[in-house]
């Protein structure tokens, strides 16, 4: 058997939890049948005998249309080609709404099976119009159109799977829940405090940490506005970059600054960091906070987990079936679920519940111990790569 994966994201170019999700996801399969990934990228890779990454580049030079429209004529392109190079696997296997249109493509015109992961859903996403203007209509359909066609659609949650059903004319019957997952051996507790040092980070002193895109998806504004609320004595490291929009960025600007004149020890990491700085500081945080509005699974959570941090979270979408409250962390809800959760009635009281969960989870040590060990023992029996791989090859092999 052979499955070709069609993805915006693949090493080295990732920059959210689908390509984390990808790399991990191919690199265990390849354990167990042949897989060749197609990638936006100038990728190469024979990274195993059973497992090729081929990245497709665009020239955009000579475009005229507008900039927002850029990311998906480029999607659309890149979809021609990556079916204009001869497809010989027996699935095609789709990765967020770039690669759908890629997968439609293949599906019809090389008559295989098309199977679809659901790592977010673009109508619980309307921000996403701040970033591709007429674009997001497009996006919306083609997920659509795609999710409606597909032999099977992997839902990362139960309540993702109920997202689906909710906004797709689609058969219930062949929508299959397989979460993500973790690599316990990479993420797991180390002992690096030069790392925290070189990012101006003091490891002697007790650390509250978010890992994660600039986006609204994420909720950073919420977290950053909720850092006036919190107790003294710890400090606040937002790892935070990659901002969708020129917008969202000035936002992040001006309520970082605005918290660190409020605050000591606000420290605003600029960057997505390497895997290994990322573990480094989890492994040296005290507590970690993940305060998305809107999130099918939050692999951010389990990596926290993995190496031994509690977590407080939003109680929402597959947060609550990683995040075990009482257990491995807190969870906080959100006071309004409505068509998309950022439209919340009442974001100030959120960013006041955020805060009230950190300030009682940084002030009872043993508390947050308990739930450090409990987090990695869950990260570990419930969530291995391996075991992923395994039920999704059952479910191919179920379509052929």
């Amino acid at each position: 058997m052979k499955a070709l994966f069609l993805t915006n994201e693949y090493p080295p170019h990732i920059y959210g939890g689908a390509g984390i999700h990808v790399q991990y996801l191919t690199r265990e399969l390849s354990r167990l049948c042949d897989v060749e990934v197609r990638c936006f990228g100038d990728q190469n890779d024979n990274l195993n005998p059973r497992l090729h990454a081929r990245g497709f580049g665009l020239d955009s030079s000579k475009w005229t249309c507008p900039k927002p429209l850029a990311s998906v004529f480029g999607a659309l392109q890149r979809g021609l080609d990556f079916n204009t190079s001869d497809i010989d696997a027996n699935l095609v296997h789709l990765h967020t709404w770039y690669s759908h249109f890629g997968g439609i493509v293949a599906k019809l015109n090389y008559g295989i099976p098309m199977v679809l992961t659901t790592h977010s859903l673009e109508p619980l996403r309307p921000w996403k119009r701040e970033q591709l203007a007429g674009g997001y209509d497009f996006s919306v359909w083609v997920e659509k159109t795609a999710i409606e066609m597909a032999d099977a659609v992997i839902a990362v949650s139960q309540e993702t799977k109920v997202d689906v059903l909710r906004f797709f004319d689609a058969d219930a019957k062949k929508i299959h829940v397989i979460h993500n997952g973790i690599d316990p051996e990479e993420y797991q507790k180390v002992h690096a405090p030069d790392t925290l040092r070189k990012h101006g980070v003091d490891p002697d002193k007790p650390i509250l940490l978010f890992v994660g895109r600039i986006t609204r998806q994420k909720g950073i504004i919420h977290l950053v506005r909720a850092i006036e609320k919190m107790d003294p004595g710890f400090q606040v490291v937002l790892c935070a970059g990659a901002p969708d929009t020129p917008e969202i960025a000035a936002e992040m600007k001006h309520a970082v600054a605005d918290a660190q004149a409020k605050r000591d020890g606000v420290i605003w990491i600029q960057a997505m960091l390497p895997v290994e700085e990322k573990i480094a500081l989890y492994s040296h945080a005290d507590l970690f906070c993940c305060p998305s509005i809107y999130e099918p699974f939050g692999i951010i959570n389990l990596e926290a987990m993995a190496c031994e941090t509690a977590v407080v979270a939003s109680a929402v979408g597959g947060i609550k079936e990683v995040v075990l409250p009482g257990e491995t962390g807190i969870l906080v809800p959100l006071l309004q679920q409505c068509e998309s959760p950022y439209e919340a009635e009442h974001p100030a009281q959120y960013a006041k519940d955020l805060a009230e969960a950190v300030n009682r989870l940084m002030a009872d040590q043993s508390l947050r111990d308990r739930m450090a060990k409990a987090g990695r023992q869950r990260a570990v029996e419930h969530f291995s790569w391996r075991a992923i791989a395994e039920k999704t090859l059952d479910l191919y092999q179920s379509l052929l």
